[in-house]
């Protein structure tokens, strides 16, 4: 390495580039010679699946200095490549084969649309390998630098981007020719992905293989596609879901769930005129009628005498009033029946401080059917694209995944998920660290913790265990099965000892969300869909305010911007919530919101009022900053309960 440096630098400053030249001459003529520059040790076969024997430092030596050698050098490297690739095969690849492909999907070459003739055939080969050979290849991606791996990956999308839309259409073979080239990227992103996704925590954020061009492609188009042919032979993006954004996905979902609606909400017309019946209007959505006083049970009521009709359109009724929904009363519906459930008082579910979050009871009881009426409100929200303010744990979607199609076999177990001390931590942190010390304690743990295979939980304040595993309060926990202990003990409190509650929630959740686009969604996303997301982003909000009896270069909203770009991250979010519901952000971004700043014509003594249906703040037109900023942070400081004027 210290060599090839030495000699690009004398290159540079003589300019005779014959020894470089020759250099990458030899270096990319062939496989063999690949491997023979870029090998650690080119004697050994080194066909360990952990380590790829390359000497990455030179790589990235090699391909940095590359760009900036004569172009006669970078086209010498592009021939080598192609009669590489165009070497006749026989027999199966060898690891030195792999090798040389690892090294050769790294070169910085083909950012350039010029070489993307060279680099389709080159994923093409990579595709085409046999599954053990990929094996051998994720494990190799997944030692890259973060810097070089994301490189690869952004790369790969480029491609497909460019692919689908051309700058300059003449510049590639008509699509007839090549309509393997974006099949075959995405099989090698997916090799990417699976790597990405064995590290932890992950070379990079899941959202940075989200290629954001499908955004503006025929969506509905590749999902019908999948929906008929799998993942046989007719390619469809959705067989590679994680390049799909979060914010295309929720398209797909809602279009989907659309299409179900009308063609439920049109047989209920043609069963209504077959019967010669009069059909009127309210037949084609879901009319919730509750009584305030009798939230809940009126809720229950209601969705299980009309279960048939979950996917049709909300709308919502409180009785003895006279507001019309146009949102803004499904919304306040949500948001009341939310509060009430998740109460602890209410004993369905357990705040956990340390996490903030809230987590299912494992209390027994004869009716599980509140539970049914959670799921049933998340898939409701889903469908109707409304943010809830639930504070649930990354491990319960992915339960709720488990599997994202509900089994026709009504036996099969829903819910059950594989879970570790990391799903524990994220909502009983200080019992996972004391469940991870005993993992790494390194006395005698039979005699120090005198421990057994039982827990005690405690239920209405008395006391009851429960065994790990038959005869568990007989079974010490040593340092020896100290392992499967804890395996045992996070599995008993995230799925063992809630089954029957949350396996209610899952049913009722895929009662109103029964759509195999789930099957494209990773737990984190259907969070997203759910709650939003708890990413800020205040000037974008700024950017899409409207505004009614202000002006946005009005005194009093410039005081309002300056104190709310200067909050801390705490503080926007009551804003937000003060205003919306919800401290979250919708899937689109702060742009969805609508929220609207009106003038409220009154003393500038009163606080802020917000409409929470409406994503509206009523401001009272302050005189100064720092009056502005003292009543807005006593509103949105004192805002818990919800008032109607």
């Amino acid at each position: 390495m210290k060599d090839f440096q030495e000699d690009v630098e004398k290159a540079k400053s003589s300019g005779d580039w014959k020894v470089v030249h020759d250099f990458y001459l030899t270096t990319f003529d062939s496989f063999p010679e690949l491997n023979a520059a870029f090998k650690k040790d080119a004697t050994t076969s080194l066909n360990t699946i952990e380590d790829s024997g390359i000497n990455a430092k030179f790589v990235n030596a090699v391909y940095d200095a590359l760009l900036n050698t004569p172009q006669d050098i970078q086209k010498t490297v592009l021939k080598g490549i192609i009669n590489s690739l165009l070497r006749e095969w026989k027999g199966p690849r060898t690891k030195d084969d792999l090798r040389a492909y690892f090294v050769l999907l790294q070169n910085p070459q083909f950012n350039n649309t010029s070489t993307y003739v060279i680099y389709a055939h080159l994923l093409r080969q990579i595709a085409a390998l046999v599954e053990a050979d990929h094996h051998f290849l994720v494990h190799w991606f997944k030692k890259l630098s973060q810097k070089r791996f994301k490189q690869v990956v952004e790369r790969l999308l480029q491609f497909i981007s460019l692919r689908l839309f051309p700058a300059k259409p003449e510049e590639f073979p008509p699509i007839t020719k090549c309509s393997w080239w974006i099949p075959s990227a995405s099989k090698v992103l997916a090799l990417l992905n699976t790597a990405n996704n064995l590290v932890h925590p992950p070379l990079i954020p899941y959202t940075d293989f989200y290629n954001s061009t499908l955004d503006h492609i025929d969506l509905m188009e590749e999902y019908h596609t999948w929906q008929s042919f799998g993942n046989s032979h007719r390619f469809s993006f959705c067989q590679y879901p994680f390049v799909i954004s979060i914010a295309a996905k929720k398209i797909i979902i809602q279009r989907d769930s659309e299409q179900q609606m009308i063609s439920i909400a049109r047989q209920s017309l043609v069963d209504k005129v077959s019967r010669r019946q009069r059909p009127d209007m309210n037949m084609l959505f879901l009319n919730m009628k509750v009584r305030r006083t009798h939230l809940v049970s009126d809720s229950l009521d209601e969705l299980t005498r009309k279960r048939a009709d979950l996917k049709k359109k909300l709308k919502v009724t409180f009785v003895g009033e006279a507001g019309l929904d146009m949102g803004g009363l499904t919304k306040e519906w949500f948001l009341l029946l939310i509060r009430q459930i998740f109460h602890p008082d209410y004993g369905m579910f357990t705040y956990h401080k340390d996490s903030q979050c809230h987590w299912f009871s494992s209390f027994k009881c004869d009716n599980y059917s509140e539970f049914r009426l959670v799921g049933i409100l998340m898939g409701l929200a889903v469908y109707n694209s409304i943010t809830l303010d639930i504070r649930f744990p990354p491990c319960c979607y992915k339960k709720l995944l488990s599997p994202p199609i509900v089994p026709t076999d009504q036996n099969t177990p829903v819910g059950i998920c594989s879970v570790t001390t990391d799903d524990l931590c994220q909502i009983m942190p200080e019992l996972a660290h004391g469940l991870s010390e005993l993992l790494s304690y390194e006395g005698n743990v039979e005699e120090d913790f005198y421990s057994t295979f039982q827990v005690f939980q405690e239920e209405f304040g008395i006391i009851k265990s429960y065994n790990l595993k038959p005869g568990g309060d007989k079974i010490p926990v040593t340092n020896q099965n100290r392992k499967e202990y804890v395996q045992l003990y996070v599995d008993f409190l995230l799925n063992k000892s809630i089954y029957k509650q949350f396996a209610a929630f899952y049913y009722g959740f895929h009662s109103v969300c029964a759509s195999n686009a789930l099957m494209l969604l990773r737990p984190d996303e259907v969070e997203i869909l759910v709650c939003g997301s708890p990413e800020l982003d205040m000037h974008a909000l700024q950017r899409s305010t409207q505004y009614d009896g202000y002006a946005k270069t009005d005194l009093t909203i410039r005081y309002f911007w300056d104190v709310v770009l200067g909050f801390p991250l705490d503080l926007q979010k009551k804003l937000l919530h003060f205003t919306t519901g919800s401290d979250r952000v919708p899937v689109g971004g702060m742009a969805d919101l609508n929220f609207k700043i009106s003038k409220n014509e009154t003393s500038t003594n009163w606080l802020p009022v917000a409409h929470t249906c409406f994503n509206q703040l009523c401001l009272p037109p302050y005189k100064s900053k720092k009056d502005l900023k003292q009543k807005l942070i006593i509103g949105i400081s004192n805002a818990e309960g919800f008032g109607l004027e």
